[in-house]
């Protein structure tokens, strides 16, 4: 998971670079692109293809939609936004996919996590405050709008791995994700400068293992175990800000993020405690 972090953020170091020289749905199909031949490539060694055959054809355009959103929204996020910032506020998304657990998979979600949902989402709230700069509060809104469309994802990925295959649950919101995002980005598609090519590779090839050992993470070890790892987002996010771009998290980042933070940590604790713990990969490997 340590690792699956820091991959992340060299993909969105990548994305964010790519963003001052390209239009946003453009960044997200270039990633797309570059990330599917690599997701392909080990189903083409091992004679598995046959695993990519969908069953819940309508779930799967669903989340291939919402991957849109999730994110060209946090590709826009991140150029107008320091790469910390992004993260804190995408980091609720393990919040918002516990409130959304009830109405949507009929799950028991006790007054303990809706206080801490609650908390969380206050700490959301300082870090959405406007600055007097309408660009960077619409930068931290996309991120947010990112982090709800993870969590609806997120859910519907529990219900497609009843009947449909991790490999497949995978490459069909990449491959509709990519689609979409280039037919939106056509009209205004850029030439793609030579020098940028690295950057595209690098966004697909780490994002692809990011998916991998995230994936692999919840394979191993319970989620109690694991998630709270993912938080280290925030440190890769500030480092990389720090030794790229020379610049530190605001005061309410760490204000508001710590209260996220503390909020989710408080939230897997419950679950930990409320049932035994069991591999959820299937709903944490959509983060691609």
């Amino acid at each position: 998971m340590l690792v699956a972090a820091g991959a992340f953020a060299v993909m969105d170091t990548a994305l964010k670079i790519l963003t001052e020289h390209y239009p946003t749905m453009q960044v997200s199909a270039m990633r797309g692109f570059a990330s599917l031949p690599i997701i392909l490539l080990p189903l083409i060694v091992k004679g598995r293809l046959n695993d990519l055959k969908p069953v819940r054809w309508k779930l799967h355009l669903m989340r291939g939609v919402l991957s849109v959103f999730m994110l060209s929204a946090f590709v826009y996020a991140l150029r107008v936004l320091s790469l910390a910032d992004a993260y804190a506020i995408y980091l609720s998304a393990p919040l918002i996919i516990t409130a959304l657990s009830m109405p949507v998979l009929v799950e028991r979600v006790g007054w303990h996590r809706w206080l801490a949902i609650g908390v969380g989402m206050c700490g959301v709230l300082v870090m959405l405050r406007p600055t007097g700069s309408s660009i960077t509060t619409l930068g931290a809104v996309a991120a947010f709008v990112s982090a709800v469309a993870y969590a609806v994802s997120a859910l519907s990925v529990r219900i497609l791995m009843r009947t449909d295959t991790h490999a497949s649950v995978v490459f069909w919101s990449l491959a509709i994700m990519t689609l979409v995002s280039t037919a939106i980005a056509l009209p205004t598609w850029e030439a793609i400068r030579l020098e940028h090519v690295g950057w595209i590779l690098m966004a697909g090839a780490f994002g692809a293992l990011a998916i991998h050992l995230i994936t692999r993470a919840f394979h191993l070890a319970p989620p109690s175990v694991v998630a709270p790892f993912e938080y280290t987002a925030l440190l890769w996010g500030a480092g990389v800000d720090w030794l790229v771009w020379n610049t530190l998290p605001h005061a309410r980042l760490y204000v508001g993020g710590g209260i996220v933070i503390a909020s989710g940590l408080y939230v897997i604790w419950r679950e930990s405690r409320r049932k035994p713990a069991q591999g959820v990969a299937d709903a944490i490997s959509i983060t691609s």
